[in-house]
Order: structure tokens, then C-alpha cells, then sequence
């Protein structure tokens, strides 16, 4: 009986983590998703849709809590096909942007980028003991840890556009950060199926 509680209770503990890391980026979605579009940025849609893409992954662990390990592993296999799907978006937005010439708005990408720093600290603070956990919450903590490259990334190329004078930073920084997101999400993809694998594999044997 003592088993049985102690896991809820881990269950609940991981489901609080989760709803909160998913709030604080779906509100993070929309503020820089309005601000990159606003400023012109591919840098902020790029990194609006990673955290649309982090929202995305928070949502299926909360899926997976509690679930089994084979419902678990493909709940990582859709959430890196999902992050897939957003990185590949990303590069396109990018490219449309190239071939049109546009310059962002660097006052915009800066004082974005520095609350998005801000929250994706947090939710790496607190998504840090789990990142040796099962495979959802590995995928979040490591999605929380590329969030914050990316971050910086924006305030540089934002940086690099005031100084040059050029729009290319921002093309560069979204490539960037779609190329990160589109790796991260192979790895995620490739754990996913090796996992799916092993238990198949063990099922199997055990019937056997």
C-alpha cells in the first residue's frame, strides 16, 4: 500500500512540474509569437515555436505520468515528430523572409528575448532533478536547456542586426535555432523507438 501512494504521489508531484513549465511557455507562445510577427523577426518566430514546441511536449508528459513505459516511449515518438513538424515551419518562415528582405525590429527582439530568458531559466531550475528521469521528462528538461542557447541567440543576432545594419543575424539565428530544435527532435524520435523496441522485445520474451 505504501508502494502504491508513494508513486501517486511522485504522479502528482511530476503533474504539478509539468502544468506549470506549460503555462509559463503556451503564455511565452503568444507573446513572442505577436512580438516576432509585430517586429519582423525570424529569431523570435523561431523561438516562439520552440516554445510552442516545449508547450507541446509538456502537454504529452503530462499524458505519460503514470502511464506505462510503452506508453510512455510513444508519447516521446509524437512529441518529437511534433518538434519536428515546428523546426521544419521554422525554416520555411525563415526562407519566405530571406526572399523577401526583411529587417526586424531590434528594440522588440531584445526586451522579448530577455523575458523569455527569464522564464526559461525558471523552468530549467525546476525541471533540473528530473533530468536524468523517464523519457518525457528528459525531453522537457532538454528542451528547457535549448531554450536558453536560443534565447541568447535572439539577443545577439539582435545585437548583430543594430550593428551591421543587416537583416541577415536574425536569418541566421533562426536557421539556428530550427536546425537545434529539428536535432533535438531526431534524438527524441531515435530514444523513442529504441525504447519501443526493448519492451516490445521483452514482451515478446516474457510471452515466449
Amino acid at each position: 500500500m505504501s508502494g502504491c501512494c508513494a508513486a501517486e504521489a511522485k504522479n502528482r508531484k511530476e503533474r504539478r512540474l509539468l502544468w506549470t513549465v506549460l503555462i509559463f511557455n503556451a503564455v511565452m507562445f503568444v507573446v513572442e509569437f505577436a512580438a516576432g510577427w509585430i517586429a519582423n523577426s525570424s529569431g523570435l518566430m523561431a523561438d516562439s515555436l520552440d516554445m510552442l514546441a516545449d508547450a507541446l511536449v509538456y502537454a504529452v508528459g503530462l499524458f505519460a505520468v503514470g502511464k506505462s513505459l510503452q506508453h510512455k516511449a510513444k508519447a516521446a515518438l509524437f512529441n518529437g515528430s511534433l518538434q519536428l513538424t515546428l523546426g521544419v515551419l521554422i525554416l520555411a518562415d525563415v526562407a519566405k523572409k530571406m526572399y523577401f528582405s526583411v529587417s526586424p525590429q531590434t528594440d522588440i527582439m531584445t526586451s522579448i528575448s530577455l523575458l523569455a530568458l527569464a522564464v526559461n531559466v525558471l523552468c530549467f531550475a525546476l525541471l533540473y532533478q528530473h533530468r536524468k528521469g523517464d523519457i518525457n521528462l528528459r525531453a522537457s528538461w532538454i528542451c528547457s536547456r535549448n531554450d536558453m542557447i536560443a534565447n541568447v541567440g535572439v539577443l545577439l543576432a539582435a545585437f548583430m542586426v543594430s550593428w551591421f545594419g543587416a537583416a541577415w543575424p536574425d536569418w541566421l539565428i533562426g536557421t539556428i535555432i530550427a536546425s537545434l530544435i529539428i536535432y533535438s527532435a531526431t534524438n527524441v524520435i531515435k530514444d523513442a523507438r529504441q525504447s519501443i523496441k526493448t519492451n516490445e522485445d521483452v514482451k515478446s520474451g516474457c510471452c515466449g
